[in-house]
């Protein structure tokens, strides 16, 4: 029993995060009543690591979900100037009939940029062979649209499957907190019980002793 209890506390999910013990029997983590404060204890501190975690993976999903709409801007952006390259390919297959259809994708197209929240400014933007993009950190380089589009794409799956990540440790976290729960309740129901089996065993006999009848 206790090895299948170790191996039971060893188990984790994808990410790492412990289960929590389940509390089946209450014999199997209190073995008098002289134990359970401890094993409460114990319980409750895990509880808190638990909570802990969840806060932590509430601020990386909240991040999550503004990053990954901004991704999906960008990337639709990049894409959208990789199809106005097309004016300015030279390709001796295009018919003139062709030409003459792509040729208007080579003009500036006039786009609202957001400067921040309720500042905004009007440019022509002509077809362009690279953008810039922000790293961060104050830091903007330029690529090449096609390198710029698999970047992109690349951090927006990425976001994405850390978004999914994050919401299922959030299910997984409140699923612990709830057993957890569940055993601090259990042990505690326990000690109550056994705390009345003592005072009715005490009262029963304290009553021999004020009838001078024998113990048993």
């Amino acid at each position: 029993m206790p090895e299948k209890k170790e191996d039971k506390d060893a188990a984790t999910n994808p990410r790492g995060i412990p289960y929590a013990p389940f509390v089946d029997k209450v014999e199997d983590y209190v073995s008098s009543r002289a134990d359970v404060d401890q094993t409460m204890k114990s319980f409750q501190e895990m509880i808190s690591k638990y909570q802990f975690m969840e806060v932590n993976t509430q601020r990386r999903k909240a991040g999550l979900d503004e990053k990954i709409p901004d991704l999906q801007r960008s990337l639709d952006t990049v894409r959208f100037l990789k199809t106005r390259k097309v004016g300015l390919r030279s390709d001796a297959r295009l018919s003139e009939t062709d030409c003459e259809t792509d040729q208007p994708d080579s003009d500036p197209i006039e786009a609202t940029f957001e400067l921040n929240d309720t500042l905004y400014a009007k440019a022509l933007v002509p077809p362009t062979e690279e953008v810039y993009l922000w790293l961060g950190a104050n830091v903007m380089l330029s690529y090449p649209v096609d390198e710029a589009e698999t970047m992109l794409d690349g951090k927006l799956s990425g976001a994405q499957q850390t978004l999914g990540n994050c919401e299922e440790d959030l299910d997984f976290l409140r699923e612990q907190i709830t057993t957890l729960e569940v055993a601090t309740a259990r042990v505690y129901n326990w000690d109550v019980t056994m705390r009345r089996k003592e005072k009715a065993e005490g009262g029963a006999d304290e009553d021999r002793k004020q009838r001078g009848l024998p113990n048993g």
